[in-house]
């Protein structure tokens, strides 16, 4: 099993950038946590809404705004993992600045084209 990556603002809508990121992972043989706004049990891997604390995650793959990281910043950041993913729409030069400070690598791409195109 490769690298445990954590999707925050996971989805089950297929239409849902989210959603995609989910199932391409799992296709490309990681361990998936997935959060978003409300609990989905019977997901591909169960969406939860409350954040792990106690996981080991090797990546942290955005895909809420800066407004709505804010709540989650001081629980990544716990996790200490070894990079934090912005993808489109999810920049935040704060944050990722902050990240960095705490020896965090930080990337600002698409968690899809990275898996596409082997990069991630």
């Amino acid at each position: 099993m490769k690298a445990s990556v954590l999707v925050l603002g996971a989805s089950n809508k297929p239409s849902r950038y989210s959603y995609m990121a989910v199932k391409k992972l799992l296709a490309n043989g990681y361990k998936v946590l997935a959060v978003g706004n409300r609990e989905v049990p019977d997901f591909d891997v169960p969406i939860l809404s409350s954040f792990p604390t106690d996981q080991t995650v090797d990546t942290v793959t955005l895909y809420l705004n800066p407004e709505r990281q804010k709540l989650y910043q001081d629980l990544i950041l716990g996790l200490a993992p070894r990079r934090i993913i912005f993808n489109p729409g999810t920049e935040n030069p704060d944050f990722a600045q902050l990240a960095q400070q705490n020896g965090i690598q930080t990337v600002e791409d698409c968690t899809l084209v990275m898996l596409g195109n082997g990069s991630f």
